[in-house]
């Protein structure tokens, strides 16, 4: 299928003048939900009920312990309620074995949705939308709870306070997550996406032929999916399905939902840090990594024009193009077409674009407190260079700060490698990768760069339901995730507590252009220095030998 420029250009401006129209707004919009101090009706009811006093704020270790505790209370409740599904499901799918259970329970609590079983065969309406529906809205809101407390460390002073876990936790929730998913839901059932509690056989009545026709309440699934960067599929197909995503508007409108929130969350670290300039200086570096990877995704599929077999054949490529660099972009992991049938260098860009950490603009909440530890290794780094201390936001950037940024940094690269590492060295696991060659490294390396990263996509060719390889994934998943959490507020716990150190003549401005040309630099070097031997024996040698 040929490629089409036109189409590529036509989505991409589509994207820039919507995201644009709407950054500062609802930038606005989020500064006020998560700071306002005056609690809602429902908000005052569940806090009474559960016990919190929003206005009591958490050190960094209070705010940590509070996120590690919900989330495996949330593994524990989805990973008993997916055994007991017979008992709550009647005449529908029978419990879900222990395998996917313990994979699937992992997966949506730490954002990654990563899929080892066919969801409408596997789970019913009640597991669909009581379990995976709701960790989709909680997930996300963790996320950006903790970006939200790395952003409050970076810009308050003497003190140890991050705000309160459960407070934030909450509004971002009902003030953020659940309008927001509501306007996009009720634009996707216009738009074509089911809704329905309704799935059987059709029988046609001149040919006497059936057909099984499933359904769901899809949309409403849908929306929170793309808008928390989730990802996980009502149907096998994922966002491939005509029932998720039936038209070219829905194509471009759900990768407008997997970019909407996190390119309006450098607004608010800009309102926070009070200036502006620093905001826009952090979406500047988003929005270019974006736009070339994005660029280079489209110069991959129209280099291999014949390369068809998986591609979106509705839309034509283009659309697959732009919806694998979003969602390998973000945490989001969504597809809309195969990536295991990419051309070798396509798919190895989507591999890279989760390599760099997903920052560009990357998961909600997770993209910006990823770039934000990179700012701080930048500032560091250009402090070694004039031979002065590195201050970043009026603080003191000190050896506790980069030993913790540089954990930070090292942590997923560690899990991708040696996991990858042990999977090809092991023969029952790697038969699991049923390529040959480059290929077989590849999917095994997309694998675990999707779990550790929290991405969830796949190369559809590795089977991943198994118990060995489940539970490394699931492995990678949670350390990927919570190590990462971890470091990052004990980063922000590390800084909130300086005093304010005035600017001077010798301090290194972190807004503006060569600011954002350093920050760019330091992130694509990283990637290249963790990454490169790994991609060298995968999709670049299958790419020399394609």
């Amino acid at each position: 299928m040929q490629y089409s420029w036109l189409s590529f250009l036509t989505q991409i401006a589509v994207l820039l003048l919507l995201l644009g129209v709407l950054h500062k707004p609802l930038g606005l919009y989020l500064h006020a939900a998560l700071e306002g101090r005056k609690d809602s009706r429902v908000e005052r009811v569940l806090f009474r009920l559960s016990g919190v006093s929003s206005t009591r704020e958490q050190g960094w270790l209070g705010y940590t312990r509070s996120v590690l505790a919900f989330s495996i209370v949330s593994v524990l409740v989805i990973y008993l309620l997916l055994r007991l599904q017979g008992l709550y499901t009647p005449g529908g799918p029978g419990a879900v074995d222990p395998w996917t259970s313990m994979n699937t329970a992992i997966s949506f609590v730490t954002n990654t949705n990563w899929q080892v079983y066919v969801p409408e065969t596997t789970l019913g309406f009640g597991a669909q939308m009581a379990l995976l529906a709701v960790q989709n809205f909680l997930s996300a809101a963790v996320g950006i709870c903790v970006a939200v407390a790395l952003m409050r460390g970076l810009t308050r002073f003497g003190t140890s306070h991050l705000g309160n876990f459960w407070a934030d936790l909450v509004r971002i929730t009902l003030r953020v997550l659940l309008p927001l998913a509501v306007v996009g839901a009720l634009v996707l059932v216009v738009a074509g996406v089911v809704q329905n509690f309704w799935s059987g056989t059709v029988t046609n009545p001149f040919t006497g032929a059936s057909q099984t026709l499933p359904g769901g309440p899809v949309a409403s699934q849908e929306a929170i999916k793309l808008l928390g960067t989730n990802g996980g599929g009502y149907f096998n197909a994922n966002s491939a399905h005509p029932f998720e995503n039936p038209n070219s508007f829905t194509s471009l409108f759900e990768v407008f939902l997997i970019l909407l929130i996190p390119s309006a969350l450098p607004y608010v670290f800009g309102r926070m840090a009070g200036d502006a300039r620093q905001g826009y200086t952090v979406l500047g570096v988003m929005g270019g990594l974006w736009a070339l990877t994005t660029t280079a995704m489209a110069w991959a599929l129209a280099a291999f024009p014949g390369a068809g077999e998986g591609l979106e054949q509705r839309f034509g490529p283009a659309a697959s193009g732009v919806f694998a660099s979003a969602t390998t972009l973000t945490s989001t992991g969504a597809v809309n077409a195969a990536h295991d049938s990419l051309p070798p260098l396509a798919g190895g860009l989507a591999m890279v674009n989760m390599m760099l950490g997903e920052v560009a603009p990357g998961g909600v909440g997770s993209g910006l407190y990823g770039m934000l530890v990179i700012a701080v290794v930048t500032v560091f780094l250009a402090g070694l260079m004039v031979g002065r201390t590195p201050e970043y936001l009026g603080k003191k950037v000190q050896a506790r700060h980069m030993t913790l940024a540089a954990l930070y940094l090292l942590v997923v690269p560690v899990l991708v490698l040696v996991l990858s590492g042990i999977a090809v060295l092991v023969p029952g696991i790697l038969s699991q990768a049923p390529a040959q060659g480059p290929h077989q490294f590849s999917e095994v390396l997309y694998a675990f760069t999707s779990g550790a990263n929290n991405n969830g996509s796949a190369f559809g060719g590795i089977t991943s339901s198994g118990p060995a390889l489940s539970t490394m994934l699931g492995i990678a998943m949670w350390l990927g995730r919570f190590v990462g959490i971890v470091l990052v507020l004990a980063l922000a716990g590390a800084f909130v507590t300086q005093p304010r150190v005035p600017a001077s003549a010798g301090t290194l401005p972190t807004h503006g252009g060569l600011f954002a040309v350093m920050l760019s630099t330091v992130a694509v070097l990283l990637t290249a220095l963790n990454y490169l031997p790994a991609l060298a024996l995968g999709p670049l040698a299958e790419g020399t030998l394609s």
